[in-house]
């Protein structure tokens, strides 16, 4: 059976990723990937992932996992790897005292427990056994979940804040003692006047300019770079990582760029400056943006548009550009000079980049009917879309790995 997976991050208080919540399509397996009960000669549990695998999905972050007592009680979750996820719980009114014993036994074997759905307002063994309680902030009053976190606080309890929407919503979630959010507050742009565009961001600006061109000036784009020694210091030290494996060492920017064609060019100094432009604002931001470039690139030959994958890559790139510079996309949009389908398709227009760009969203939040409409709409097999979302996680990851690859001694241009 093949099976569909998405992940959603939960943040602690700085907006660093803490842990991500696996979602499956509802009908799929409980865990990703399946384990069994029972074990074979040739592998202890089939089709369970080795450390590796498990950090593919998560960046080496805890996977929140949802746990049936059937998997609780009959051994399934105790398969899983302890020090890499936590096992989620649903609370019930009725307490099930196998539950609570098989909780118990997991705990006492290194899981760490976090219990969903409870709000206080009936006892359960549960809450005094999870080192998490995950709270729906949508379901009970500001004071009820006040005094049910100075409660159980004392116990070393963390909190997570569930369906946290707005900004407004995750500000008053820390002040109530949360410790950890969960929701699309991080995704929304500030409700406040346009962010002043400071004179580095506004380099990484014109640098974007310049690679959106139809065509790209090689000595507009390394003068650009010049200007911003840190700039240049981050793509020489990324051209030179273990990921392109060039011959000779590339010492210069010029050298760079004649080096790489046109699309190329486009591709990675666009992704060195909009991870540069996501400095000092959430990680979760800049990661969701190569996941989402690599997912919208890969698309493009399956849309009969091979020949824009750069396109398709900077579609995906720019999604989230309008938070991490908070700004309007229209104000951010009329500086670039990207392909009129691309700037429509970020501005909300309909066309088959906004229904690419739909389709990687629907899948990236787990909107499950949504994304099965759109990938009818494209044409293109579902299953197929599942396997291209775990390639751009895996990309992602080792890109960001070979960003911090050993810096290079390097001239400015």
């Amino acid at each position: 059976m093949h099976r569909f997976i998405t992940r959603q991050p939960i943040l602690d208080r700085h907006e660093k990723v803490f842990g991500y919540e696996l979602l499956p399509r509802p009908g799929d397996d409980e865990f990703w990937p399946a384990v069994t009960s029972g074990p074979t000669e040739a592998e202890p549990f089939p089709g369970a992932p080795t450390s590796g695998g498990w950090e593919e999905l998560t960046d080496g972050a805890r996977a929140f996992i949802k746990c049936t007592p059937e998997a609780l009680i009959g051994g399934l979750a105790a398969q899983l790897p302890r020090d890499q996820v936590v096992l989620s719980v649903q609370a019930r009114r009725e307490s099930n005292e196998t539950v609570v014993k098989a909780c118990q036994a997991l705990k006492d074997a290194g899981f760490m427990i976090a219990l969903e759905n409870f709000d206080g307002t009936w006892e359960d063994p549960l809450a005094e056994i999870a080192k998490i309680i995950k709270m729906d902030i949508i379901a009970s009053t500001d004071r009820a979940q006040w005094l049910f976190i100075r409660k159980y606080q004392p116990l070393g309890t963390a909190f997570v804040a569930h369906k946290v929407e707005t900004r407004t919503q995750f500000q008053t979630a820390i002040q109530q003692g949360y410790a950890y959010f969960q929701g699309q507050f991080f995704l929304r742009p500030a409700a406040t006047p346009a962010a002043e565009v400071t004179p580095t961001k506004l380099v990484y600006l014109l640098v974007l300019a310049a690679v959106t061109r139809p065509e790209i000036d090689v000595q507009e784009v390394a003068n650009t770079i010049k200007h911003d020694l840190a700039l240049s210091y981050k793509l020489l030290r990324f051209l030179n990582s273990a990921r392109f494996a060039f011959h000779t060492q590339i010492r210069s920017i010029r050298h760079a760029l004649l080096l790489l064609g046109q699309n190329e060019i486009r591709k990675w100094i666009g992704l060195i400056s909009v991870t540069s432009l996501g400095e000092g604002g959430p990680p979760i931001l800049v990661s969701l943006a190569l996941v989402r470039a690599a997912f919208c690139e890969s698309l493009a030959p399956l849309v009969g548009a091979a020949k824009r994958q750069s396109d398709y890559f900077f579609l995906g790139l720019l999604s989230s550009l309008d938070v991490l510079m908070r700004r309007p996309m229209r104000v951010i949009l009329a500086d670039l000079p990207i392909a009129p389908d691309v700037g429509a398709a970020l501005g909300g227009e309909q066309n088959t980049m906004r229904n690419v760009l739909q389709t990687v969203l629907s899948y990236e939040q787990g909107h499950w009917e949504e994304f099965s409409q759109l990938a009818r709409k494209l044409e293109v097999r579902e299953e197929k879309l599942s396997e291209l979302y775990l390639q751009a996680l895996r990309w992602s990851r080792e890109l960001t790995r070979a960003g911090k690859d050993e810096p290079v001694a390097a001239k400015s241009a």
